[in-house]
């Protein structure tokens, strides 16, 4: 039986249609990981089929009484909200139903017979309720899936507001799993996620019995939970049974395929049209010629997709720095409280150091530290000479209201429009991304309009923090081709071993700097 099905969806903003006539069915127990290039529309299906916005053709239709939960990566959460205030939010339900028994109960002072019978029924009802969505466990509850996601040590009391882009994720995903819903909907879960908490959420998901679909540009993880593909591509939404290795296979014999018949077909048709050519105008030809142009008009030409413009990262690099980069002294990094011990701390030219440990320990606030973005609480840091850094941050401000080429000609100003619009086309943004605002892009293209800044301005050390994040698997390889190929240093916050495994000259755990319980 369908838990959801989609019917003739079509969806574009202004004159850039994302989705073309596109169905979609979801049964029972499928687990569902839906994937394409960034900005093909992962992200906008499923503000649609949640119902967060309305599509400009087509039918959504869910089961009656379905429960759906879903991980938007830009919930707003408010301040004055504690970690365990949003975490009980899951079970609001259950507290209405709490309430309404409560109403119930006063009434019953005031009722004669035939009506307290009805009351007794339905508190019956909604005791039953109660007791199987295990109301009366709630702060148990809460406690297991804060510890599983390490939200216990962050402190169930903290205002949600002063939290890490990683722990806000642990946050939403911990509240979406208390609610136990029959369909997960997972919009990059991994993003920010440490590799333990990753693990952890490899395993529920494997153990889950109800449907979930996944967007995710995480290869291994999306192999080990799925098995069907759903792939998002030139407006079209193709299904294929299996993990993503699976897919890949399919998809590459498929697109051979179709080139050989493409091929086939132009030569077919450049052959009828050499014969139309030479004997339309012969008396005794000109029937077979005639013939022939039927055939040509009727035929139903093939044609090949075009090819996505794939992104090339070359860094820009400055003239040679000194010996150490920088070196720390005694530093202890935080905000009103040390989030480490003194932390000595020596980078030397030509270094490509990765920093990992779990999130919320002070990844993000180390690199800032360093940079002089925020002040130590206590000790120095000493910057080498000749320094030229280049700074990736994890997320952009969300308010900006510039289009794409504003944002590079801000930074460039004496780029002409050519050099702005082929400095984002390099980065593997359409035409329609470049005069687009960039608050509306996806995730995956604003971290390349960001990379377009970094790689066109000269460095010899890069800071990069989690650049990985919303990256599709392209850009994610030529990233890494690009970070192998760069003479300078290099020092990142990330999360992903496969993709750093290859570019560092050394990791650094940084929770052995940490003051955090981990």
């Amino acid at each position: 039986m369908s838990i959801l099905n989609v019917e003739h969806l079509s969806h574009g903003f202004g004159d850039r249609a994302i989705f073309q006539d596109v169905s979609f069915r979801l049964l029972k127990g499928e687990h569902i990981g839906l994937i394409g290039a960034n900005g093909e529309g992962k992200s906008t299906f499923m503000s649609i089929i949640t119902g967060k916005l309305m599509p400009d053709e087509g039918k959504i239709e869910w089961a009656k009484n379905v429960r759906v939960g879903y991980l938007d990566q830009h919930t707003v959460l408010e301040k004055g909200q504690t970690i365990e205030d949003v975490l009980k939010h899951a079970f609001d339900f259950l507290f209405e139903m709490e309430a309404h028994m409560n109403e119930i109960c006063d009434k019953m002072a005031d009722a004669d017979d035939a009506t307290m019978e009805q009351y007794m029924e339905e508190l019956g009802t909604i005791q039953d309720m109660l007791t199987m969505h295990d109301f009366y466990l709630i702060d148990s509850k809460v406690e297991e899936v804060a510890r599983a996601l390490g939200l216990l040590d962050i402190g169930l009391d903290k205002d949600v507001t002063e939290l890490s882009g990683g722990q806000r994720t642990k946050v939403l995903l911990a509240k979406l799993l208390l609610e136990k819903p029959d369909i997960l909907l997972l919009d990059e879960p991994t993003n920010y996620l440490d590799v333990e908490h990753i693990e952890w959420l490899k395993r529920y998901l494997n153990d889950y019995e109800n449907a979930f679909v996944l967007i995710s540009h995480d290869i291994p993880f999306l192999n080990s939970v799925v098995n069907l593909i759903y792939h998002m591509n030139n407006q079209e939404l193709g299904r294929y049974v299996g993990n993503y290795d699976d897919f890949q296979e399919v998809y590459e014999m498929q697109k051979k395929q179709k080139e050989a018949a493409y091929n086939k077909q132009q030569k077919e048709i450049a052959e009828l049209k050499d014969f139309v050519a030479r004997n339309k105008a012969r008396v005794a030809t000109r029937n077979m010629a005639m013939s022939r142009q039927k055939k040509l008009d009727k035929m139903d030409v093939i044609e090949l997709e075009a090819e996505k413009p794939k992104p090339e990262f070359n860094f820009k690099e400055a003239r040679t720095p000194s010996r150490y980069l920088f070196e720390t002294k005694g530093l202890v990094i935080g905000y009103d409280e040390p989030l480490s011990h003194p932390i000595d701390f020596t980078m030397e030219r030509g270094e490509k150091l990765v920093l990992t440990g779990a999130n919320g320990i002070g990844k993000t606030t180390l690199l800032k530290s360093i940079l002089g973005i925020i002040k130590p609480l206590k000790g120095e840091v000493s910057l080498g000479e000749n320094l030229a850094i280049g700074y990736f941050e994890q997320e952009m401000d969300q308010n900006i209201s510039t289009t794409c080429i504003e944002e590079i000609w801000e930074e460039f100003p004496s780029f002409s429009q050519y050099e702005v619009r082929s400095a984002l086309a390099k980065c593997g943004l359409t035409t329609k991304h470049i005069e687009s605002r960039v608050k509306v892009l996806s995730g995956g293209e604003q971290a390349k309009v960001r990379l377009c800044k970094l790689i066109n301005r000269e460095s010899n050390l890069l800071v990069l923090d989690e650049p990985t994040n919303h990256l599709d698997v392209d850009a994610k390889e030529e990233l890494k081709r690009a970070l192998n190929a760069y003479r300078g240093s290099v020092l990142m916050v990330c999360h992903e071993p496969e993709f750093y495994n290859d570019i560092a000259t050394s990791v650094k755990d940084c929770s052995k700097w940490t003051t955090k319980v981990i």
